[in-house]
């Protein structure tokens, strides 16, 4: 998302809903301004994904299968390098130009619907909105449940 004016830029988001047998689905997420200045990246990078993924481990407290989709930053050798390091991780990715197949897709969908009407003025103005909608989410586990169950996609845990 981009604002015009003083102090635009962009806002990129990542995002991970966490799915347990017998425990709340849960949504994580990182947000970061993008402030258009010299040399700077305009997406998040690798260890911004990776900050997010460490971060659910810790509030999880648990091995984390991550279903993922197939964005150049998430398949780079960089990202390959750190998932390796980490034995509590297993990544498998989604097929290419699957979103369906991604429950994170109806977060975004369902964030943007709920901004449609509001204008802001400023990035961080727009930050600050994201984050509220976001943090509304996260107190909803029965809407994050029917951003999984959209997907069609099943979780069968294999036997002890």
């Amino acid at each position: 998302m981009r604002v015009a004016g003083r102090g635009s830029g962009r806002v990129s988001i990542a995002g991970l809903i966490a799915v347990r047998p017998g425990a709340r689905t849960r949504l994580f997420y990182r947000l970061r301004i993008h402030r258009r200045r010299m040399n700077e990246r305009r997406s998040l990078s690798e260890r911004d994904y990776i900050g997010l993924i460490d971060a659910a481990h810790q509030q999880l407290r648990a091995p984390i299968i991550l279903v993922w989709d197939r964005p150049n930053t998430h398949i780079a050798a960089t990202m390959k390098q750190m998932i390796a390091e980490r034995a509590w991780l297993t990544v498998v990715l989604l097929p290419a130009y699957a979103p369906d197949l991604n429950p994170v897709e109806g977060v975004w969908s369902h964030v943007k619907r709920s901004l449609a009407n509001l204008a802001a003025l400023t990035v961080d103005a727009l930050e600050t909105l994201m984050r509220n909608r976001l943090k509304r989410l996260q107190y909803r586990p029965a809407v994050l449940d029917g951003f999984v169950a959209q997907t069609g996609l099943t979780y069968n845990p294999l036997p002890p």
